[in-house]
């Protein structure tokens, strides 16, 4: 077989290696002959594995970790094994990860959470004797007396340290001015993590203990109760069945923790002064102190993440390596990417829906760069796989309301950007009671797509495989901090339809070869550097994009104003807009579409050799137009969703070939391009005209569900009476006449609006079955002389049930019956 066509057989069925995995919430009273029912579910929908996620409602009679708890979990282990599936474990119950659902610190009142408090004594103008009080638990760090500008201002410059003697500290103050005198106390958090039983969540009184995530021994308590627990118990699937241990969003303070802390640890100050801070920056930390207060708290805050990684990322990453899996999960932040460097698959996770598709959310704000965020870390570390946790409480209206046409925007978001190892938040073991309304919706077993939910696997695999062990074609590396992902300078530039990957400027200094006017490392080659906030880059990292600049390559800085970088010879723009076409100007495009449209995303992959063109369409209506590429071969349309794979034909012009391209609203399509052989030849595309339309949206009646009749008009259902709360599904039916069918060949059915999901049969036959609008049929053959009867069953969001929302539900429409006329050759659907 010639490598292209393995190639679109690998794509087309994918290894069971790139399947979802899920979230699997335990969250009720666990049974094997249920657990296993699940499982055996999860297979037979094409979810090949899953993560195994203690959650809030499991019973007090199975504590977490317990013997009988582990035993269900043997069950788990030990069905997956047989099936070939793979399984992530979950490290903590139930999140942020690191006490072991308070164990840590129920073993050491020692190791729980602490946090830096700012204790403040106003002394005007006058000399002060104030007596320092501390509670059981708390150190003093620091005292410091500060000159007051205002409520919220010093003096720079201004901070004294002074020193208590006995419990007594004496100031008096130096000059004119209002004083106060700082007191710093090492003080315990007092935040917790969600548990898993009845009475552990937020506020609640057995809320589990946050544990101290900077101190080494906390966290190799943390480790002994969990990892090694795991490992005692389950040692034999370590490395086959179970993949990895999952970390989830450690928070330092704690939930509810007490207000105002800083994260802190027993003897932290020593830390930061040898990490080149200064025990002065400490007023800073909660006052400004004018220029120098942005520079103290970055200082400060890259002190706590080095220390973070060092005292918990690294160990969980070396315990995992030792025992033959790797470490994911996803730091707390979207834009931690030096939180993701010890990550054997790192991740990160959409939630809240503070991405989405309306309001521009797709490009905006801190959370639009995730995707970049883990897929950029894997790719410049050389790790094979990078993950997001998605869809959690992402619903447009909150609760159940996530629809499939959401959840694919999701995964047409994240394939485009990098990412190749979905975890969906969450299939829920139990619905029963509250647990159905804890961080909603279940986007498996207990939704109404789970029927059809191989298809989303599919699908998944699909895109996941095409994206690992691939190389995008950017040519432009973003410049990023280790907690800093620029999204301002990038905007444009996904716009634009120009692919960038977001390098570390820790890498940029430690791992890149500048070679040629080219930044190398991991295979990736840039010929041009983006720069925002240019002013927080170390004087290392200016000399080394010096020396970049000398040898020929490209720097281009959005600046603010009164804000001056080093002069290097790059260029500079205050307007962010500027940014494509002066890249373009200097560096050229390997590809372009016409029309422009500013929804349509694009990445060059390259993968055993031969290129493919994934194109996401984010926007709201349907693009056509043509792909310009510098390079041709043979090419085909690559669908991943229905699997169909066609032959493309390019018009070829002096400089280019132009590929006739057309994406559906909620479409990703592939142009795959074998660059070792000739473009086929042949006719152009295909050009469709209308020849028929026949208008269907009268003459409908219910057959099916909690009412039955003939329908004057089509309308949400939750206009008629007593339904204004109802999820489920409703069949609808009618009949129409047809002359000649064949004489068309080309039919398609468009229902027009539906809510949300529309099963179509023809004539007795199923004739698929869609998901997200266009609502789209082909029905040629389905078609017969005289009378046909249309089945058209659509199930709508459980929200209305749930939530007792009244969403839009049902066959709206309008719905026509088109026929078309091909010209040239003609495209056949197979449908997957």
């Amino acid at each position: 077989m010639h490598a292209f066509e393995n190639l679109k057989q690998q794509f087309l069925r994918p290894a069971d290696e790139f399947t979802p995995i899920p979230f699997w919430f335990w969250n009720d009273k666990l049974s094997r002959g249920e657990i296993v029912q699940q499982i055996r579910d999860f297979h037979a929908k094409e979810v090949s594995g899953f993560v195994l996620h203690p959650r809030m409602g499991l019973p007090r009679e199975m504590p977490y970790l317990s013997d009988p708890f582990m035993e269900m979990i043997e069950v788990a282990l030990s069905e997956a094994e047989k099936l070939g599936m793979k399984v992530i474990l979950y490290d903590e119950g139930m999140y942020p990860s690191g006490s072991a659902c308070g164990m840590v610190v129920k073993e050491n009142g020692a190791y729980a959470s602490r946090g830096l408090e700012l204790r403040e004594y106003p002394c005007q103008n006058q000399f002060v004797r104030l007596p320092i009080s501390l509670q059981q638990g708390e150190s003093l760090v620091s005292i410091q007396a500060v000159r007051k500008l205002s409520e919220s201002q010093i003096e720079a410059d201004s901070a004294v340290v002074l020193f208590c003697e006995g419990s007594v500290v004496e100031f008096a103050p130096p000059k004119q001015g209002d004083w106060s005198v700082l007191v710093f106390v090492d003080t315990p958090s007092r935040g917790t993590i969600r548990g898993v039983h009845p009475g552990q969540d937020d506020g609640e009184p057995d809320a589990p203990l946050a544990a101290d995530l900077l101190n080494r021994d906390a966290v190799q308590s943390f480790m002994r109760f969990t990892h090694e627990r795991y490992y005692e118990k389950f040692s034999d699937y370590f490395g086959t069945t179970i993949i990895a241990m999952f970390t989830d969003e450690p928070d330092l303070l704690g939930r509810g923790h007490v207000p105002g802390l800083k994260p802190w640890t027993s003897f932290f100050l020593s830390d930061y002064v040898a990490d080149g801070g200064d025990e002065r920056d400490l007023p800073a930390l909660w006052l400004d102190a004018g220029e120098q207060t942005g520079a103290i708290r970055n200082r400060f805050a890259g002190a706590i993440r080095r220390r973070l990684n060092q005292t918990y990322y690294k160990p969980l990453a070396d315990w995992c390596e030792e025992h033959g899996i790797g470490l994911t999960g996803h730091p707390a932040g979207s834009y931690d990417i030096g939180l993701l460097s010890h990550f054997h698959i790192p991740g990160q996770d959409i939630v809240w829906r503070y991405i989405a598709p309306e309001e521009n959310k797709a490009l905006t704000g801190v959370h639009s760069t995730m995707g970049k965020c883990s897929s950029d870390s894997a790719r410049h570390r050389n790790k094979r796989r990078n993950a997001n946790e998605c869809f959690g409480v992402c619903g447009v209206e909150g609760g159940w309301s996530l629809s499939a046409d959401n959840m694919k925007w999701y995964l047409d978001w994240l394939f485009v950007r990098g990412v190749n190892l979905i975890i969906p938040h969450a299939f829920y073991y139990s619905i029963r009671g509250e647990r159905r309304n804890e961080r909603p919706p279940d986007v498996g077993p207990n939704n109404g797509w789970w029927p059809e939910y191989a298809k989303f696997s599919r699908y998944m695999k699909r895109m996941s495989w095409l994206m690992t062990d691939s190389l995008n074609s950017a040519k432009v590396a973003v410049l990023v901090g280790e907690s800093f992902l620029p999204w301002r300078i990038v905007k444009p530039l996904y716009e634009s339809q120009i692919e960038f990957n977001y390098l570390e400027e820790q890498l940029l200094n430690d791992c890149c070869e500048i070679s040629n006017g080219t930044i190398q490392i991991a295979g990736y080659c840039y010929e041009a550097i983006l720069i925002e906030r240019g002013y927080q880059l170390s004087r290392s990292s200016w000399q080394r994009l010096k020396k970049f600049v000398e040898e020929g390559g490209c720097i281009i800085e959005l600046t603010a104003k009164d804000v001056n970088s080093p002069d290097i010879g790059q260029w500079q723009v205050g307007q962010e807009t500027e940014v494509p076409a002066l890249l373009t100007g200097l560096i050229g495009s390997d590809y372009e579409i016409k029309p422009a449209a500013s929804t349509i995303r694009i990445s060059r992959i390259k993968k055993q050799g031969r290129l493919f063109y994934v194109i996401v369409n984010e926007g709201e209506t349907a693009f056509q137009g043509k792909l310009r590429m510098n390079q041709g071969g043979l090419i085909e349309y690559w669908r991943p969703w229905t699997g169909a794979c066609d032959a493309a034909i390019g018009e070829q012009a002096a400089d280019h070939l132009a590929v006739p391209i057309s994406v559906e609203r909620r479409e990703c399509l592939i142009i795959a391009v074998d660059t070792s052989r000739p473009q086929q030849q042949g006719r152009k595309q295909p050009v469709r005209k209308q020849k028929a339309i026949l208008d269907l949206s009268q003459g409908w009646r219910v057959i099916k569900g909690p009412w039955k009749g003939e329908l004057a008009a089509l309308c949400s259902w939750t206009e008629w009476e007593g339904l204004s709360n109802f999820s489920g599904t409703i069949v609808y039916e009618t009949t129409f006449e047809i002359e000649e069918p064949s004489q068309i060949p080309l039919w398609r059915l468009d229902l027009g609006d539906v809510y949300e999901i529309a099963r179509l049969s023809v004539n007795g036959k199923e004739a698929g079955v869609q998901f997200w609008k266009p609502y789209v049929f082909e029905m040629g053959q389905y078609l017969r002389l005289g009378t046909n009867v249309l089945h058209v069953s659509v199930t709508n969001s459980l929200a209305n049930r749930y939530d007792r929302k009244s969403l839009l539900s049902g066959l709206v429409g309008p719905i026509r019956l088109c026929g078309f006329r091909v010209d040239g050759m003609e495209r056949k659907d197979r449908s997957d």
